[in-house]
């Protein structure tokens, strides 16, 4: 028994559809509920089963073709086997029927977090028509905090860009159209354009799928086309009509980046260079002056004698490398215990500020600054009172070296009770430090310099830091502030204090 296959019944707001994938031919045979033909429409694409179990006798409308609500889209024979289908009928839909196209999927930003609102396109390392492999990196998306890896989802090539470089995109965002499956040798700009253009009508809901695909063979957009339909909506006959007007001329890819800044003269002559600020750095200017504005900041000084720390690490960085598979015995790794022995004793100094509640942690992740080529990050070692120091130097290196590459993750960066910085890697004899917040404090690091010092009524050389504590005053009072200092002086000077915990 013949059955006629009918396109689904469209509501009111949708006034026609297109034919999108036939999944069977002419002379297949089909089990009920089978997918067989997907029907697209402005909003959705909308699944057409087979009725029964039969042959799909003749395709009425094939791939492209326009269709209205409730129209026979093909013709079906219940019962049938695949043998009982007529060939001829079965060989001529198939060769009027266009050849499928390669597939196009969406390539979006990642999911940012809640705590990041949105991020910015750093540096796109392909362009349109350049072949991709599956997870090869593509794109660079720069949030408030760190630099996140956009890949490939399949082997194919970069279609059409619509973010350049410097463009703001929010969370999950389409950054570009990507071609699966497709070659750099066989994908032309005239390949390219339709996709976006059919991107671009289909989100601004101004033109039907008959008009979509007008615009797509046309190579044009919807914007430089003037709709005369009902509500401004474009029609075939529109697109036809800009076609026709439309001076000849070769399509061209659509820009993707800006022009790098380039040396300019400023108002006297001379060679100045403007470059935008990036986002890491805006935010970091941002939480900075936002920390000196809020929090009652001050700062207490000591100094160390880092000669005792300086013998163990002679006598015993070659065991300690040797032991540790290649793990290096930095004078990082004393700080860090130190502090954390230190944060145990004064609580509050590892506590934060939560509006008007003051948190105390029970716990110890302790914050250490890095200086990358984007800005300065703080990657959090956690739970730090049950690590030993080859742990910590390790952690550390991969922290140094991910963050010069740029992929630090968001959780590496979350959280965290108390920061160390060195700024003494820099050759900084003495700063001032200033608070990443919530936290309370923060510890400063700086050059190990010799100097002459009094020792037991003799002058001696000695390699001397300067520490520097800076802390809020609305948690830490002064007395805690020194106290707190004076223990990290006291256990640096006599490391054998961290191991009894004295």
């Amino acid at each position: 028994m013949s059955i006629e296959i009918k396109a689904p019944t469209f509501p009111e707001s949708v006034a026609d559809g297109t034919v999108a994938t036939w999944y069977k031919q002419p002379g297949e045979a089909c089990a009920r509920d089978e997918h067989i033909v997907d029907i697209e429409t402005d909003k959705v694409v909308l699944e057409v089963v087979a009725p029964a179990d039969g042959v799909l006798k003749e395709v009425l409308k094939a791939e492209g073709d326009v269709v209205l609500s409730d129209e026979v889209l093909a013709v079906f024979e219940s019962g049938a086997t695949a043998s009982a289908a007529p060939a001829e009928k079965a060989a001529a839909p198939v060769a009027s029927a266009p050849a499928k196209a390669q597939e196009s999927v969406q390539i979006k930003a990642p999911t940012f977090p809640e705590s990041v609102a949105e991020g910015s396109v750093a540096a796109w390392h392909k362009q349109p028509g350049e072949a991709c492999t599956r997870d090869e990196h593509i794109v660079d998306i720069e949030t408030d905090k760190v630099v996140l890896e956009v890949v490939a989802p399949a082997d194919g090539v970069i279609g059409d860009i619509l973010k350049a470089e410097g463009d703001t995109v929010l969370s999950d965002e389409v950054l570009a159209n990507f071609l699966v499956g497709a070659s750099g040798a066989t994908v032309t700009p005239e390949a390219i354009a339709p996709a976006s253009a059919a991107e671009e009508s289909d989100e601004d809901g101004v033109a039907g799928p008959a008009a979509r695909k007008a615009l797509a063979e046309a190579g044009l957009t919807a914007t430089q086309v003037k709709g005369t339909g009902k509500g401004g909506r474009i029609t075939k006959e529109d697109v036809d009509a800009a076609v026709k007007a439309k001076p000849a001329a070769a399509p061209a890819v659509k820009a993707t980046a800006p022009a790098a800044a380039m040396p300019a003269l400023g108002a006297d002559g001379r060679v100045e260079k403007r470059v935008p600020m990036t986002r890491l750095r805006a935010t970091i200017a941002k939480r900075l002056v936002e920390a000196q504005q809020t929090a009652a900041m001050l700062t207490t000084y000591n100094e160390v004698n880092m000669g005792p720390i300086m013998e163990i690490r002679k006598k015993y960085k070659d065991q300690f490398m040797k032991t540790h598979n290649g793990t290096k015995l930095g004078f990082m790794s004393f700080f860090v215990k130190a502090a954390t022995e230190a944060l145990k004793r004064f609580p509050a100094v590892n506590a934060s500020i939560d509006g008007n509640d003051m948190v105390y942690h029970g716990y110890q992740d302790i914050g250490v600054a890095v200086s990358t080529d984007r800005g300065l990050m703080v990657p959090v070692l956690r739970n730090t009172e049950a690590m030993g120091l080859a742990d910590i130097e390790s952690t550390i290196m991969d922290f140094a070296l991910r963050g010069r590459d740029g992929k630090l993750g968001m959780d590496d960066m979350q959280g965290g009770t108390f920061t160390i910085t060195n700024g003494g890697t820099f050759g900084s004899l003495m700063s001032t430090p200033i608070i990443n917040p919530p936290q309370t404090a923060i510890l400063g690091m700086h050059k190990i310099q010799e100097r002459p010092m009094a020792v037991n009524g003799q002058v001696v050389i000695q390699p001397m830091m300067y520490l520097a504590l800076s802390y809020d005053h609305r948690m830490i009072d002064g007395k805690e502030a020194v106290q707190f200092l004076v223990t990290i002086k006291d256990l640096l000077e006599d490391p054998a204090r961290l191991l009894l915990e004295i």
